[in-house]
């Protein structure tokens, strides 16, 4: 601190000031600057902490401005320790990076798929009807939409639909597909 910093500093408020917004106003900013200099998380906020504590007990300071000013900046000191252990204590907050993010939930139909051997896959299939096997192979293994689906095998969209409907049925029906499809 230098001799004009401190030649602001209140000798005793003036008649009809608080005393505290004259205390507030002349070591506001040094406290400010102690406190982002000293690397606090929320300056601001610490030095709001560190005068509402020494509101209570600005009429018990001695020694003048010099004693004033001592135990402002104890005070300061004190919560700037505080966040510092504070910080120590936190886990460390990083953003989140969505492209960073490698986790994956799969499907219930690739679970399933997976339980399923494609052996077994064929199998059911076989219990199906032609045209049903074929709209659910190019629906589910070939992954076409209902109108692709009708436009490759010659049928209208609502065949194609109620055809699927069916097979889907179908396979629930069967006994080696109900393990795998229960409620």
């Amino acid at each position: 601190m230098t001799d004009a910093q401190t030649d602001d500093a209140p000798e005793q408020p003036a008649p009809g000031t608080p005393a505290f917004s004259l205390v507030y106003k002349t070591y506001a900013p040094q406290v400010l600057g102690y406190l982002t200099a000293r690397g606090v998380e929320d300056p601001e906020a610490a030095m709001q902490e560190v005068f509402l504590s020494v509101l209570p007990r600005l009429d018990t300071v001695h020694g003048g401005d010099a004693g004033l000013r001592t135990f402002i900046f104890s005070v300061a000191h004190a919560r700037m320790v505080d966040d510092h252990r504070r910080q120590s204590r936190s886990p460390v907050r990083l953003p989140f990076e969505p492209e960073l993010d490698q986790r994956q939930d799969s499907s219930a139909e690739k679970q399933a798929l997976q339980r399923i051997s494609p052996q077994e896959i064929l199998g059911l299939l076989d219990g199906l009807p032609q045209d049903q096997r074929e709209v659910l192979s190019l629906r589910l293994v070939g992954g076409l939409t209902v109108e692709q689906t009708a436009e490759t095998i010659n049928k209208s969209a609502g065949a194609v639909k109620q055809l699927q409907r069916r097979a889907l049925l179908k396979l629930r029906e069967l006994a080696a597909v109900r393990e795998y499809f229960t409620p």
